[in-house]
């Protein structure tokens, strides 16, 4: 196991999911359609046309995998909160059985003494705000805040740690950059437009938390990109991947400004005229923490002569044409991402030295693998190795200053991994895809031993 000594008293460990990767029932109790439902029923978007209509069936199934997060003795469970079982068409009155089944996951797990953290937004916009221009809309950021209080007026009584968004960059960058993830655009200017529409939708909605619950605590998670410079490259290559892929998000959500560099890099794609006056003063609220998502890092270097010209092999970073990922060096996960755990040590490090006043937590980490079944045992040691290796990082940046009062393994359960479908398995819980049982894999045991451990430790230092 690895060495936990410096971490604080109160650290949190714990486990992951989203709405739309693991609840299913996408046509019960109301719910409406989200971005994700449209995407994954269109023809070619999804590996093997796979959808998240059944995922793991959580939505019936909360209890069962409640006691499982109470068996793997979590200290908090992430989860995230459908907008469409709330609002099926974005926008009017919060539907009671959605916020029924809310109520019902929050004390259930109050019931088994983990505490519940809400993700407010995890991509799955309802597709009726999407027909009326989705991020592309500064309306749809309104939109968010008037649903962020709908929630919190029911919910947040019980519930004391908020995330605003989940991964602001996807929404904006893969899913109208590159086209990859739901809604499916391709266009740069359109990435551009919806990041700082999701940025206003979070500072909206930090407002709208408060506004509703002034002790809540509020955070937003980012999937921050780790990129160095190649050796021997000549260009600023990770400077410019770094304000499109994270201070295009850091800058106005916590220095109330875009970074100079990123609109002298952008000019040519877009004026920046959707920033309104007043904007970055209603993005960049206090916050409570900052979540950080981390699986892998990247080596960027200048594109291979007769490259350049390649529309696609940059288009979820807008402005970086020029520039290549180079192949990830052994060994790789069952994603193909390589396995850098000081990457997340250094980002942390980085993080609080350049935000000092802000706590930080893990929200996602964890990596998908072939697991073995054998005897109704699930084999993963690979998966024991990459989170033993990547929690000894985190406790490596806390001795070295670095805040960070939280790890949250990715993921509790086998889900739906968006594009990939049903293909990568993450899960410390293995899922049987046609008959839904549930089976604790050796990573789970290894956690649950692992925060056992810790516990005792803390116990005997008090």
């Amino acid at each position: 196991m690895p060495p936990t000594s410096g971490l604080p008293a109160d650290f949190l460990f714990g486990a992951a999911t989203a709405a739309y990767q693991i609840e299913g029932a996408v046509a019960v109790d109301g719910r409406g359609a989200s971005i994700w439902d449209v995407f994954s029923h269109t023809p070619g978007k999804t590996l093997n046309g796979d959808t998240g209509d059944r995922a793991t069936d959580h939505y019936h199934r909360w209890a069962e995998d409640f006691d499982l997060v109470a068996g793997l003795g979590l200290d908090a469970y992430r989860f995230s909160i459908a907008w469409p079982r709330i609002q099926p068409d974005g926008r009017g009155a919060a539907r009671p059985e959605g916020l029924a089944f809310y109520e019902r996951l929050v004390d259930g797990l109050l019931d088994r003494g983990v505490q519940p953290v809400a993700t407010l937004y995890h991509w799955d916009l309802p597709q009726a705000l999407q027909e009326e221009g989705g991020w592309l809309s500064r309306e749809t950021a309104s939109r968010f805040a008037d649903y962020a209080v709908r929630v919190a007026d029911v919910l947040g009584d019980r519930i004391r740690l908020w995330t605003t968004l989940n991964e602001p960059w996807c929404s904006a960058f893969l899913g109208h950059g590159s086209g990859e993830m739901a809604p499916g655009l391709r266009d740069g200017e359109s990435a551009l437009r919806a990041a700082h529409h999701l940025n206003l939708a979070h500072g909206l909605g930090v407002q709208a938390l408060r506004a509703s619950r002034p002790d809540a605590e509020v955070s937003v998670t980012l999937n921050l990109h780790t990129v160095r410079d190649a050796p021997g490259s000549k260009v600023d290559g990770a400077r410019r991947v770094d304000a499109v892929g994270n201070r295009v998000f850091t800058g106005p959500m916590l220095r109330g400004e875009y970074p100079a560099d990123l609109l002298r890099d952008t000019a040519a794609i877009t004026d920046w005229s959707f920033v309104h006056d007043g904007d970055l003063a209603v993005i960049a609220q206090p916050l409570d923490s900052l979540g950080v998502n981390y699986y892998h890092s990247e080596l960027v270097a200048p594109a291979p002569a007769g490259e350049s010209a390649d529309p696609d092999a940059m288009a979820a970073f807008p402005g970086c044409a020029d520039l290549r990922f180079l192949p990830y060096e052994p060994p790789l996960t069952d994603m193909g991402w390589n396995i850098d755990p000081d990457a997340l040590e250094e980002l942390l490090v980085d993080l609080h030295t350049e935000f000092p006043g802000i706590p930080l937590m893990v929200t996602e980490n964890g990596a998908a693998f072939p697991d073995v079944v054998t005897e109704g045992r699930v084999l993963d040691d690979d998966r024991i190795a990459y989170l033993s290796s990547h929690i000894a990082a985190t406790v490596r940046a806390v001795n070295r200053g670095a805040d960070v009062r939280g790890y949250f393994a990715w993921s509790l359960l086998d889900n739906f991994e968006w594009a990939l479908g049903y293909s990568k398995r993450f899960g410390l819980v293995r899922v049987d895809y046609d008959t839904f049982e549930r089976t604790v894999k050796d990573s789970g045991i290894w956690y649950r031993d692992l925060i056992r451990t810790v516990k005792a430790g803390a116990d005997d230092e008090g």
